[in-house]
């Protein structure tokens, strides 16, 4: 079990990083030239983690909601 846990903490450090570089204006710039939105990749990502920690209830209401706002924008384009 041990194993188990230091492996789920190693992705949510790694989901974290992933978390801080998204929130970086220059990078945020970057993606917007290529049509992403990082406020909903961020949102995906704290699903991801939220869904690692065992908190299956946000996980899922932040996946979906990440997932319906990207599907609305992509109609739209």
């Amino acid at each position: 079990m041990t194993r188990h846990k230091d492996s789920c903490e190693a992705a949510i450090r790694l989901l974290e990083e992933v978390t801080a570089l998204l929130k970086d204006p220059h990078l945020a710039f970057d993606f917007a030239r290529n049509g992403v939105n990082t406020s909903l990749a961020l949102l995906a990502v704290q699903g991801t983690i939220a869904y690692l920690d065992g908190n299956k209830l946000r996980a899922a209401e932040d996946l979906a909601t990440a997932a319906e706002e990207i599907r609305a924008r992509s109609e739209r384009t």
